[in-house]
């Protein structure tokens, strides 16, 4: 197996293809990267600008260039040495009539060779979508759509469909006599009973009246498209024949005005596959997975075999042919059955690097018998994260949030209510599917055959609403010891907390721990594993919504600890976590993926950076707060209907967090693209707080509370010199900015030389300064990053101390952090195996600022290097200087272990250092705010070059 060094993060899309990827291949090489890290290429819904909505795994996207340039993009990084990981998406394709697919099962019902693709319900309880997929997508009631005339039958090459707007619905073969049939007296009269045309046109007829059943394989696919083929003929070439199916397409779209007009396409409707609905029935009502509450995103079968290798097979192929080297798995949590779909797939991707995108709360474990190398990285992210966040504050900070919005939240009493929400207006449907199995099974056994549905399904709302983590992974017989601990705690307190359903409770306890009793049959057994595994499949998507899009909105006492995988109750890390964490990954999963920045991250990493200073200054926070509060009170509109000042104070709190992380290092009053920030915030509001479902969501948003926020943005960010609140605002600002960039060259540091495979998402190798998607997955302009890497080599080979200077004197250009980026890469590929294979050791700290310093040691072999990155820097350096040398650092240093090495290289400034069994940090920090130290032999000449491709330079210091 091949193992990344390195990874960078690709979004493609129909504006960024493969083409643009090739020309940006020259400079991820250069940069130092060895894996191009990209978002799913395979064939989505048109337009995508993510590829998760996939509509074909057979195809590569055309829209993205399709095989042929992506050949000519592998061929290109096979010449850079640079490797492929691939995003891809097991677990749903998108319902759309581009999925064919899905459409042949609209289309052909449990004849469909799809049938089984898909995971859906198809004996349904209710009987309206018994036998039917409900397609939920309608913009009003079914009843005001059909009338109104917004539903249209339709007829192309591809046969009859009915269609709403631009989706697309395929009517079953044997529904085609209705519209064909009628009225055929008339085509019979105007052709001729004996008119070639008209024999063609009643063999159509009589074949649709014995169409074969699905039982005969390819025969009815066949007689399908003879059918098809013969009637598109007759379509086009025949003047008469085709104005007759105009007409009656014509009568079954009936009259606006009329509702007894559109009694036949009713009818017709009622034939179908599929039942259209109110796209808000979805939430109630579904008898299929969706990705989370995505209507448009239907869950895959993935258990089966069958669906499996048809959906795989181009990725094999792929794999086989050396152009994909590694697989990054979307949503595994989504999957039936995890650990088996990993084990097939590592079974046909022998020596494929493999991860998983996995949400590991604080103190969970990844099951350590799974076939991969570890996560894409989300519990690195929150662990260094944490680690810049001043714990000693947390009462203080606590303590100003709740004084500034008026009143005290208890955020895990905040998470139950919210993930109560979500069951009760996204998942209801979800959940009532599950309590009617567990209904129907019940009514087997005695002593659960008077447990009513109502009772179970309360049961099980109180099970899932206590889940403390995404899911367990029970597939079989046997129960982990660690989800029988999550399990056995949460139906301790359910019982608690809802002793009046003590006995279902206790049935359903039953099933979870797979508790089963002597007598019961095999069949039996399976029907209680299968209700577990199908339970495990919504406990994460109620997280998900639950926490991460709706909590993490609301909870605003330290947004910057709001991510991803987060646990907003925890405030920070500290030191001996973040080492025990990376001693854990180094044991257990040295590969995994280390990131800070996603394409689904909430915040930049900068920004995270920016807002974590806030934790370290909690009164001059609260002094500017009030201030700002009061320059700003006259700024708020006045809902008239609730007498509602808008923005409320907790919304105000996020908005002034979001502006200290996200402002531009520019000046507002000059910068000509200073209106395209403020419209970004503005469109941020909109999202974060209709995810938040406080005032407004998307389900029903309030326009009021919506124009009154972003309002009150545009007025508080006007670049007016009358704008008091701006001009203030700016000052403090600057200061958070300053400590914000040395935040985040420790975290680049980190991130870098931690156990584990450093992820750098595009464009972030500048100041990432953006919020959630679509602001992260804006347009990067690789070619100025180019430029500028181009020009710090130059510099360097000129005079590096010169360069360092230049770089600390002008940090608002992101040169910096490419700098160091570019520094770290370049040792990670001289010492891959130190990285890749050496142990972790933290490093004693002593001295006065031994609380300001994370330190680790990597060794392999006869190599050994040395990360020092600093933390909390407003108590140590004014907002004016940079933490360097003995004015700041004093007799703060570094003990070593006996034996280490005595000579020294810092691979970031070049510097050379000597050491007995110290170093010092007024030396290593001398020239630039974090080091990494790396072994020289005794003997060493300075001829070492560091930054210079050629590592032929002398540095000079």
């Amino acid at each position: 197996m091949h193992l990344p060094l390195s990874t960078y993060r690709i979004q493609f899309n129909p504006q960024f293809t493969f083409k643009q990827a090739k020309a940006l291949a020259p400079y991820l090489a250069d940069l130092g990267i060895n894996y191009l890290y990209a978002s799913p290429i395979f064939k989505a819904r048109t337009g995508s600008t993510h590829g998760y909505d996939v509509a074909d795994p057979t195809q590569i996207n055309l829209e993205l260039g399709g095989k042929e340039q992506f050949d000519e993009l592998t061929i290109k990084l096979q010449e850079l040495n640079i490797k492929w990981l691939q995003d891809i998406v097991p677990n749903h394709m998108a319902f759309s009539s581009q999925n064919k697919m899905l459409m042949d099962v609209l289309e052909n019902g449990s004849d469909s060779q799809y049938k089984d693709y898909f995971d859906i319900a198809w004996d349904h309880p209710y009987q309206g979508i018994k036998g039917k997929v409900l397609a939920p997508f309608l913009g009003k009631f079914y009843g005001d759509c059909l009338e109104s005339g917004e539903l249209q039958l339709q007829y192309n090459e591809q046969g009859f469909s009915v269609n709403y707007y631009d989706l697309k619905f395929p009517i079953r073969i044997e529904s085609y006599t209705n519209v064909l049939a009628y009225n055929l007296g008339q085509l019979r009269q105007k052709l001729g009973r004996k008119h070639p045309d008209f024999v063609k046109f009643l063999g159509v007829l009589y074949g649709l009246k014995y169409i074969p059943s699905g039982e005969e394989g390819g025969e009815r696919d066949d007689q399908i498209a003879f059918i098809k083929s013969m009637l598109w003929e007759l379509w086009t070439e025949n003047a008469e024949i085709h104005q007759f199916i105009e007409n009656n397409i014509q009568f079954f779209n009936g009259v606006v005005g009329n509702p007894e007009s559109f009694n036949d396409l009713e009818d017709l409707l009622a034939e179908q596959f599929f039942r259209l609905a109110f796209w808000k029935v979805g939430n109630e009502e579904l008898n299929y997975r969706r990705f989370f509450t995505v209507n448009d995103l239907i869950s895959l079968r993935i258990e089966d075999w069958n669906v499996f290798e048809n959906t795989h097979q181009l990725i094999f192929d792929l794999i086989e042919a050396g152009q994909i080297h590694g697989l990054r798995i979307d949503h595994i949590d989504g999957l039936f059955d995890p650990a088996t779909y990993l084990f097939r797939l590592r079974e046909r991707a022998t020596h494929t690097y493999l991860t998983i995108e996995k949400i590991l709360e604080t103190e969970e474990e990844l099951p350590l018998s799974w076939p991969i190398q570890g996560t894409t990285g989300y519990d690195f992210l929150n662990f260094v994260n944490g680690l810049f966040c001043h714990q000693s504050h947390e009462a203080a900070l606590t303590e100003i949030y709740e004084r500034f919005i008026g009143q005290s939240i208890q955020c895990d009493r905040l998470i139950d209510e919210k993930k109560r929400l979500i069951i009760s207006k996204h998942l209801a449907g979800d959940i009532d599917n599950l309590a009617h199995f567990l209904k129907q099974v019940s009514t087997r056994y005695r002593y659960a055959s008077d447990f009513t549905l109502y009772g179970l399904k309360s049961a099980l709302v109180e099970v899932m609403a206590l889940f403390p983590v995404y899911r367990t992974y029970i597939n079989n017989d046997e129960v982990s010891g660690s989800d029988r601990h999550h399990l056995e705690q949460v139906l301790a307190q359910a019982k608690e907390n809802i002793p009046v359903f003590l006995n279902e409770l206790t049935f359903i306890e039953k099933f979870l721990l797979l508790d089963f009793d002597d007598y019961l049959s095999d069949e039996d057994q399976q029907q209680w594993l299968h209700f577990v595994m199908r339970l495990q499949q919504f406990t994460g998507p109620l997280m998900a919504k639950g926490v991460e899009d709706t909590v993490l909105y609301i909870y605003n006492r330290l947004i910057s600890l709001n991510e991803v995988g987060s646990n907003p109750t925890k405030f920070g890390v500290s030191l001996e976590e973040f080492h025990h964490h990376n001693q854990r990954k180094c044991a257990n999963w040295p590969h995994t993926m280390n990131a800070t920045a996603t394409h689904d991250t909430k915040r930049g990493e900068d920004v995270r950076a920016r807002i974590n200073v806030l934790s370290e200054m909690p009164q001059e926070w609260e002094k500017q707060l009030q201030q700002w509060r009061s320059l700003n009170a006259a700024q708020k509109d006045c809902l008239p209907e609730t007498g509602l000042d808008v923005p409320d104070p907790n919304d105000e709190y996020f908005l002034y967090q979001t502006l200290i992380g996200t402002f531009p290092f520019t000046n507002p009053f000059t910068d000509p693209d200073y209106p395209q920030f403020i419209q970004r915030i503005q469109d941020y509001i909109i999202k974060a707080i209709r995810e938040a479902k406080v005032y407004t969501a998307w389900l029903k948003p309030d326009s009021g509370y919506e124009a009154g926020f972003t309002r009150f943005a545009e007025r508080i960010l006007k670049a007016d010199a009358k704008n008091e609140f701006l001009t203030e605002f700016c000052q403090f600002q600057a200061k958070i900015q300053h400590y914000g960039i040395f935040n985040s060259l420790s975290q680049v540091l980190l991130k870098m030389t931690t156990p584990g495979v450093p992820d750098l998402y595009q464009g972030t190798e500048l100041w990432d300064l953006s919020l959630v998607d679509p602001d992260n997955r804006r347009p990067v302009d690789f070619k100025l990053r180019a430029k500028l890497l181009k020009g710090i080599k130059k510099a360097w080979e000129k005079d590096p101390l010169d360069l360092l200077a230049h770089l600390l004197a002008k940090p608002e250009d992101g040169r910096i952090k490419l700098f160091l980026l570019y520094q770290l890469l370049q040792t990670r590929r001289d010492f891959s195996e130190v990285f890749q294979r050496g142990d972790y050791q933290k490093l004693t700290v002593i001295g006065s600022l031994q609380d300001h310093v994370v330190a680790f040691a990597r060794t392999w072999g006869d190599h050994t290097a040395i990360a020092i990155a600093p933390r909390f820097f407003t108590t140590i350096v004014s907002e004016t200087e940079a933490p360097l040398g003995d004015q700041v650092w004093h007799e703060t240093r570094l003990c070593l272990p006996p034996g280490s090495p005595t000579h020294w290289q810092d691979r970031i400034t070049g510097q050379q250092l000597l050491s007995a069994d110290t170093i010092f940090l007024r030396d290593s920090l001398r020239h630039f705010p974090v080091a990494l130290l790396v072994n020289q032999a005794d003997d060493v000449n300075s001829e070492t070059a560091v930054v210079s491709s050629s590592h032929s330079q002398k540095p000079k210091g």
